[in-house]
């Protein structure tokens, strides 16, 4: 069954709908530039209230794994997200955590001759999740990638480590991701949104409905 997060929650009522959609995991962006940004405060108050069964996905840009340590501990966190080009630090303090990471890259660095090496660990990182946007938008551009041009890509990493699409997803759309891509699973934020930062439970719940009526067409 594909995992479903429903990210950019910015408060209870978001979180509580997407809890009672079915989704696995809801996420907490901590990137000061983003419209759906949260504080730990806010964070922390809104985990507190959610089943210990959902994941609690904060998404970090850049910084150090030193502060999102902070944050981690502070929110009860069950797993870190991070778009960052440092990944042996990371690596090096996921060792240490009991906790779960996620790597984030854009999906058109899949596009032809690739290659990503994330060190020699022993633990593996939990996902990676494929994006779109670049260094400096990553991700929640409400833009696709190039799915078709990265489809061998994600083939590739999938042999290795579970894969997690994002980028532009929507209820009229995730169906035909998880068909042309396979991903373990799928992450979405703006589109599932009234505005930016707040959602729209009809469309959180037609976005979860459609994923897994797309479990069940594949199988």
């Amino acid at each position: 069954m594909t995992w479903v997060k429903i990210c950019g929650i910015t408060n209870l009522e978001d979180a509580l709908v997407a809890v009672d959609a079915g989704a696995d995991a809801v996420g907490f962006v901590f990137y000061e530039k983003s419209p759906r940004h949260v504080t730990v405060e806010v964070a922390r108050e809104i985990c507190k209230k959610l089943p210990e069964s959902v994941e609690k996905v904060g998404v970090f840009v850049g910084g150090t794994a030193e502060d999102a340590s902070s944050v981690f501990h502070r929110v009860r966190l069950t797993t870190v997200q991070v778009y960052t080009g440092q990944t042996a630090e990371w690596l090096a303090w996921y060792q240490t955590e009991d906790i779960k990471l996620m790597f984030a890259l854009p999906g058109d660095a899949l596009k032809g001759e690739f290659f990503i090496q994330f060190g020699t660990t022993t633990k593996p990182i939990t996902a990676l999740l494929v994006d779109s946007g670049s260094a400096t938008v990553p991700g929640g551009t409400g833009e696709c990638f190039d799915w078709e041009g990265a489809k061998i890509g994600i083939w590739h990493l999938k042999t290795e480590v579970p894969v997690v699409v994002a980028g532009g997803l929507t209820p009229d759309n995730v169906a035909e991701a998880i068909m042309t891509l396979h991903p373990w699973g799928v992450d979405v934020a703006s589109g599932v949104e009234a505005r930016p930062g707040k959602k729209d439970p009809e469309k959180v719940r037609a976005f979860v409905r459609t994923v897994r009526e797309a479990d069940r067409k594949t199988g």
